[in-house]
């Protein structure tokens, strides 16, 4: 698709990837809006050149209300890319449901009230864009992070679900699964993070895979291959694996993140 002149909704936009992306996209021409919790911070990232409508995604009749102002301060949409999230690191002791509800509300139901906000009145249209911002973290399952790869793999499924029932109605479904970058979310993270990249970095890659249609965008091209890779070991050579790297303690600590 041609971004110069796109009508864009990036929602986690305050920081990180998100601002990255909003910015990259502005510089590339398009019409964008920007949503996240923080007004001050948004419009830090806007400059003066995107239009800000704050929200909390985890709140539906907020977040279906933020679509609509988004068309009306846009004069409509083209592409939706849902990208709030939260990251915390996971302990079996003590146990903490709570923890899973909370990556749960904003990682896949934010993405689900996003939808909502947006996907109506692209099928009216006939036409539109859902850019869906998961992991490689919801490939497999690794210790420390039960929480927030579940989330992941759960978005990660409805992507592509959801491309399926749309394709034939002249919507786009477009997975984005970055592996680590360098962010506020990762930045205080105690265990290694190989083939970090910088937000500039995967905002620049996200938005070509936007306008190169591709149903799938994962980077770092290192991190894509190791995931693949890692998607296809036998679950007993998985478990040996992730069992050593609990014991060695190589998995986050109990730092909590929403960006």
């Amino acid at each position: 698709m041609e971004l110069d002149g796109a009508r864009i909704w990036v929602t986690g936009a305050s920081t990180g990837i998100g601002a990255a992306l909003a910015r990259e996209l502005a510089d590339r021409g398009a019409h964008v809006a920007i949503s996240a919790r923080s007004a001050d911070q948004l419009a830090e990232v806007a400059a003066g050149r995107m239009a800000v409508v704050p929200v909390d995604v985890t709140d539906r009749a907020a977040t279906v209300a933020a679509g609509q102002a988004v068309r009306e301060a846009l004069g409509g949409l083209d592409v939706a890319v849902l990208n709030a999230g939260t990251w915390s690191s996971f302990h079996v002791e003590p146990w903490d449901s709570q923890l899973f509800a909370d990556h749960l509300q904003v990682n896949v139901m934010g993405a689900v009230h996003t939808m909502e906000a947006v996907v109506p009145q692209m099928l009216s249209a006939g036409a539109g864009r859902v850019v869906g911002v998961a992991s490689v973290a919801g490939y497999r399952g690794m210790p420390g992070s039960e929480a927030y790869s579940a989330g992941k793999a759960a978005l990660i499924n409805l992507l592509e679900s959801l491309r399926g029932s749309l394709a034939p109605r002249g919507i786009v479904v477009q997975t984005v699964n970055p592996g680590f970058v360098a962010t506020r979310m990762t930045d205080r993270n105690r265990f290694p993070m190989p083939f970090k990249i910088s937000a500039e970095a995967a905002a620049r890659t996200i938005a070509d895979g936007i306008a190169r249609d591709r149903a799938e965008i994962v980077f770092p091209l290192p991190m894509a291959v190791l995931m693949k890779v890692v998607r296809v070991l036998p679950v007993r050579v998985w478990t040996a694996l992730t069992a050593s790297m609990a014991r060695r303690g190589l998995h986050g600590g109990p730092e909590r993140r929403r960006g």
